[in-house]
């Protein structure tokens, strides 16, 4: 289980200590990531963590890439600690991450989940940018050349599917007669096989790939396709193939829970609303230059339907068939 610290320079040298913080000090926060924090969905956690960290509002110390069977292990280590906040994942260990919770009712844990909250201190929540999916589905809608877009996805666990099926949604919108071709790895993390994945889906005719896993987008581009990144903005990486990003911003959902363990309210709820596009949690990144300009008006009106609630991106956790 490798491990790192990162602390704000006024609690460099303290021990942590055992119960909520006060508004007026900073919260001692661990993180807990299945895979290395360079894998798109734990940075997205990392990197809210370490800006809240850098503002002095929490002290961070975090372990990457531990194992399932290490997870509840990693999990009680902290809470022995006497860390205010944990934070993680517990899809593949969702029954132990729950014993433990109930063994350290006074600390606050707040865990990516398929499952509901347990009791007063495990809350849950859903990286739902599906919003930013769906637009950029409908996108991929208008802008395929051969009507057949692909989606390459890690394991078919409900959010995986969420996403999925919302880009094939939003293609659907611009674009009812488009084959969808999915894809699964089988893992959260392993950028080569998501790449092979892409270039199968290329030889079967895909000209736009959704990547919700990373490496996809290597396959779009040693074949000169498009390429739609997920939960981070992949543009910079990959400038002449990747042209629209379904954001996922974890700060929202962060705060809410730093607030609710500052003013010693129970954890134990879900916070998957804070990861919707109206509160600040997911969004669209997009080149408006690449796709035609009526197809960018359209998804334009669409996105601000979903900020002002007048249009509900379709909630679809079924494996895509």
């Amino acid at each position: 289980m490798a491990s790192r610290h990162i602390l704000t320079p006024a609690a460099a040298g303290l021990a942590l200590a055992a119960g909520a913080a006060s508004a007026d000090e900073p919260l001692s926060v661990a993180g807990i990531h299945a895979s290395p924090v360079e894998n798109a969905w734990n940075s997205r956690l990392h990197e809210a963590l370490e800006e809240a960290a850098a503002e002095g509002i929490i002290d961070y110390q975090f372990s990457e890439g531990v194992s399932g069977t290490d997870y509840p292990r990693a999990m009680r280590e902290y809470a022995e600690q006497g860390v205010d906040l944990i934070v993680g994942e517990s899809y593949a260990v969702e029954r132990e991450a729950r014993e433990v919770a109930a063994d350290y009712p006074d600390t606050a844990f707040v865990m990516g989940s398929s499952g509901d909250p347990a009791g007063e201190n495990f809350g849950v929540f859903g990286t739902w940018n599906h919003g930013g999916a769906y637009l950029a589905g409908m996108l991929a809608g208008a802008m395929t050349e051969t009507d057949t877009v692909g989606s390459v996805g890690a394991v078919p666990i409900p959010e995986v599917n969420l996403l999925i099926n919302a880009f094939a949604a939003g293609v659907a919108e611009t674009n009812p007669d488009a084959r969808h071709l999915v894809s699964f790895i089988g893992t959260f993390f392993d950028p080569p096989q998501a790449r092979e994945a892409g270039l199968a889906q290329i030889d079967s005719g895909a000209d736009i790939l959704f990547g919700e896993r990373i490496g996809t987008a290597d396959a779009a581009e040693q074949r000169g396709v498009l390429a739609i990144g997920s939960l981070i903005d992949y543009t910079d990486r990959y400038p002449d193939t990747v042209f629209a990003n379904a954001m996922w911003y974890f700060r929202p959902t962060l705060d809410a829970a730093i607030a609710d363990v500052q003013a010693g309210e129970p954890t134990g709820r879900n916070y998957t609303d804070y990861s919707l596009m109206p509160a600040g949690g997911s969004d669209i990144l997009f080149d408006a230059d690449i796709p035609p300009a009526e197809a960018v008006e359209a998804m334009e009106a669409r996105r601000l339907e979903i900020l002002e609630g007048d249009f509900e991106v379709p909630v679809n956790m079924d494996e895509p068939g």
